[in-house]
């Protein structure tokens, strides 16, 4: 009889659609969360566990019980996966889980440097029987992070350039995650998850005009704008570090390759940009705009 799968970061936005997607199959999925008493909802039909990155060897034991399947993802505020990471895979052996499937990164492989690179190299030090699903930028980057410049100004503020992205859609990768525990012949392999368009953030806008039914704009801010816009904002230095990576890898074009990995491993097309916006709408509505200052 097939276990459950646990499922970490069951409250964001990425397990989340694991969660919900494995449910739709017929799984069980229990979510990894610290606090059993969080407020914060678990998809329904998601039992709850505790689970922390932090916990002992015996506390990590115990929250595999039952379970024989690991959707690992790392938290960004954890840097130091040997601490933190690396533990959680051993418990999985000592578990006899029988997949682990690990929210990676695009082009992992060529950055040495990232986190997610020592948990995959990791991972097949072990002989862990692990897939990697390796995503490109988010949509819901566009919904969450760069929500309220759009809301409160009609701006797509990154520095982007004029280079292209092929988003993914986070429900997309949730969709792959599902089929890729729940048949077989993904053990050791890795996949880069992209959307099937390459657009230019000034093509993001015009959809989002289109959508929105307002003029939303893309005015290619320089990257010193952008991060000094971070700064005062009061973002910790971290965070700013990492942005200005990330964009900086798109503007040299790395993410501007679409695929249909999406729709060869669950037989469905990847989710447009279109379709997001026009399914996330609510999260750009200006009847949230927030008060500006005078």
């Amino acid at each position: 009889m097939a276990g459950s799968v646990l499922v970490t970061g069951a409250t964001g936005t990425v397990g989340a659609a694991v969660a919900q997607f494995l449910l739709a199959r017929g799984e069980t999925v229990v979510g990894a969360i610290r606090d059993i008493d969080d407020s914060t909802p678990l998809p329904e039909g998601v039992t709850g566990r505790q689970f922390d990155f932090a916990m002992s060897p015996s506390e990590l034991d115990a929250a595999m019980v039952g379970c024989d399947r690991l959707f690992l993802m790392r938290p960004p505020a954890i840097a130091d996966v040997r601490r933190y990471l690396f533990p959680v895979v051993d418990a999985a052996q000592r578990a006899n889980i029988r997949q682990i499937v690990f929210l990676s990164l695009q082009g992992v492989q060529f950055n040495r440097s990232t986190p997610h690179y020592a948990v995959e190299r990791y991972l097949k030090s072990t002989g862990a029987p692990f897939t990697s699903l390796r995503p490109n930028f988010f949509m819901q980057n566009i919904s969450t992070t760069h929500a309220a410049e759009i809301r409160n100004h009609d701006d797509v503020f990154v520095p982007a350039g004029r280079s292209f992205t092929a988003l993914i859609d986070a429900l997309d990768i949730g969709r792959v995650a599902a089929a890729v525990f729940t048949n077989d012949g993904h053990i050791g392999q890795a996949y880069t998850l992209s959307g099937e368009q390459s657009l230019t953030y000034r093509t993001v806008a015009r959809i989002l005009t289109d959508v929105l039914g307002r003029r939303i704009r893309y005015r290619t801010p320089s990257e010193s704008d952008y991060l000094a816009r971070l700064t005062s904002e009061g973002s910790p230095d971290d965070y700013i570090a990492v942005q200005k990576m990330i964009y900086r890898i798109v503007r040299f074009n790395i993410s501007a390759f679409p695929n249909r990995s999406v729709r060869r491993l669950t037989g469905a097309p990847a989710t447009t940009f279109r379709q997001f916006a026009e399914r996330e709408r609510a999260a750009w509505n200006p009847d949230y705009r927030e008060t500006e200052s005078p």
